[in-house]
């Protein structure tokens, strides 16, 4: 975990934007300022209520029924004026409490709501969502489970971020505003020889030091232990959520024991640092909660022998107790509140490194020029293709793709012929050269995505289904063979196991036909399908689409037949490989 100042740091990073850069900073500012307002009276009132404890226990020393029941329903004159009574009081505090809550609680969601927009966007931005896979590991900070740190860390960053402002705020008023009311009750003590004004003051203020100190010597290690808990709780859930999209496949494997071995060991993790968190909280909790507890008696004690003395009466003792806790609570506010503080400084960790790894990500870059082509043509010219660990996959390569002319791309296994799409299509960062591409593309991946929703949602993805109606999605589906899915266009199913590998790669080609572009670039897009099907399907696409010019990366002798040529990924071992531009047989 970083220091105190880049912690601060990192907290003003995330926390500024809101406040000072977004469309909503004056609503934001109004928010806050009526927030702290509402807490500040609630401090006032807090004030007042010692006033009146001091009348209120001072009635009843003296039996004063009278000013017993003005205490309690209304008011009472005093030398100084005059004192509210409890009830007008309890009103306000119970308005001001319940404003204060809901005006706070309306300030976090509008800030949680544009935070997580704001990390979204960022997120999806340049790809960083597929970049950061790429630039960083399951190990690297800031690029595991991005799902859990904008669902939970956000929410969990502007709940406590407003909750420790507000109380520190409180706090600090409240040691200004009992200060003076301690300090002018406490009077004077004398020790050796030297006179001490305000000492329930000074020993209130030692007794905060030394508990503040021994608190954070003892539960400093809980920072970095939350930070482990919320990677170790998110990887544990991931594991559960994989099993569920994979069921199939784990129950053909009969994987099941290695699954569970899987999720023994995450969970395994997930429990032992879970016991170290608990070991570390029962140490804190004997430091904090035997703090509070000594400190209920404490002020009682110090100023017990005054009263004895008939100094001070009962009503002063309890005002002198109260105000003198008030000053110890603001004062001994890190004890109170240091579990919530190390949890708060593990979720802002884990939210900057998140980040930053946007920003690595979104940064990340090679020197490819790609523009778009002036002749409808595919060029490339000087293509250097590279893995993240800079492993060449291609070097100074050069291929032209002429509309028409359709082109089968092969290879061997690994070589690299689908990151070579992923050039083409733009999404691979680690290349340098020059592309011109072809407007109109269209990729088809060997495993398509499938969205959650409708199958009129999955058909259509990425775009508006609305662009389509039932007729037209009711004849591609009839044109890839699914047939029988027609009557289930409108059902929200769970489709991405609904549907088999084959059905996903036919709804694939229903959405080339519906968008109808000019190329269609299939990554091994039917190689879950028997060569019959496969077939089918390409003649569909050719008699669908007669104009679109194809490239398939495929195996199958059968595919070559739909092509015109062929560009061979031709890479021996760990070397550069070549592209190979040649008739097809």
């Amino acid at each position: 975990m970083n220091g105190v100042g880049e912690f601060l740091k990192d907290t003003w990073r995330l926390a500024r934007p809101y406040f000072v850069e977004s469309e909503e900073r004056w609503s934001a500012r109004g928010l806050l300022v009526a927030v702290i307002g509402l807490a500040l009276a609630s401090v006032g009132l807090t004030v007042l209520l010692n006033f009146w404890r001091a009348e209120f226990y001072n009635a009843l020393q003296n039996k004063d029924w009278d000013g017993f029941v003005n205490l309690i329903l209304t008011y009472r004159r005093t030398e100084n004026g005059f004192t509210f009574g409890f009830t007008p009081l309890a009103f306000l505090y119970v308005t001001i409490a319940i404003y204060e809550i809901y005006l706070t609680q309306w300030l976090q969601i509008r800030w949680r709501r544009w935070l997580t927009v704001r990390f979204l966007d960022r997120w999806m931005a340049d790809r960083a969502y597929y970049k950061i896979g790429l630039t960083g590991t399951s190990h690297d900070l800031g690029t595991d489970n991005p799902d859990q740190r904008i669902a939970e860390d956000i929410k969990e960053f502007c709940d406590t971020s407003l909750s420790l402002t507000l109380g520190l705020i409180s706090r600090i008023v409240s040691l200004l505003s009992f200060l003076t009311i301690l300090w002018g009750l406490s009077g004077a003590i004398e020790l050796l020889g030297v006179t001490i004004p305000g000492y329930l003051f000074w020993i209130a203020l030692i007794y905060a030091i030394a508990g503040t100190v021994f608190t954070h010597l003892v539960g400093r290690p809980l920072a970095a232990l939350n930070f482990r808990q919320q990677r170790v709780e998110a990887d544990f859930r991931y594991s559960l959520v994989r099993i569920r999209e994979n069921v199939e496949g784990i129950a053909l494997y009969r994987g099941e024991n290695e699954e569970k071995v899987t999720l023994f060991d995450r969970f395994g993790a997930l429990i032992g640092n879970f016991r170290a968190i608990m070991t570390r909280t029962k140490l804190l909790n004997m430091v904090t909660v035997g703090y509070s507890q000594a400190a209920a008696i404490f002020p009682i004690v110090i100023i017990a022998p005054r009263y004895f003395a008939g100094k001070v009466t009962l009503g002063v003792l309890f005002q002198t107790t109260e105000a003198f806790g008030r000053v110890e609570s603001a004062l001994s506010w890190i004890i109170n509140v240091y579990s919530t503080l190390a949890s708060w400084r593990a979720v802002v960790g884990r939210l900057s490194t998140f980040d930053r790894a946007i920003d690595a990500a979104r940064a990340v870059d090679g020197n490819l020029i790609r523009v778009e082509s002036g002749d409808g043509a595919l060029h490339v010219h000087g293509l250097d293709l590279s893995l993240p660990d800079g492993t060449k996959l291609l070097e100074n390569a050069d291929l032209i793709l002429t509309p028409g002319h359709s082109v089968v791309v092969t290879g061997r296994s690994g070589s690299g012929k689908s990151t070579l799409f992923r050039v083409l299509s733009g999404i691979w960062p680690f290349a340098r050269g020059e592309i011109q591409v072809p407007a109109n593309m269209f990729f088809l991946p060997q495993r398509p995505y499938i969205p959650l929703g409708t199958l009129r949602r999955v058909v259509t993805y990425p775009n508006d289904p609305a662009l389509w109606d039932r007729a037209a999605i009711a004849g591609v589906l009839h044109d890839v063979g699914l047939d029988h899915l027609i009557d289930r266009i409108d059902r929200d199913d769970n489709w991405p196991q609904s549907l088999s590998g084959g059905e996903q790669q036919r709804v694939a080609v229903a959405r080339a036909l519906l968008a109808q572009p000019s190329w269609i670039f299939l990554d091994e897009a039917t190689a879950s399908l028997d060569a019959e099907s496969e077939t089918a399907l390409y003649k569909t696409l050719k008699t669908h689409l007669p104009d679109a010019t194809l490239v398939s990366i495929a195996h199958r002798p059968s595919v070559a037949g739909f092509h015109e040529g062929r560009v061979v990924f031709r890479r021996e071992g760990t070397a550069p490989g070549t592209l190979i531009q040649e008739a097809s047989p």
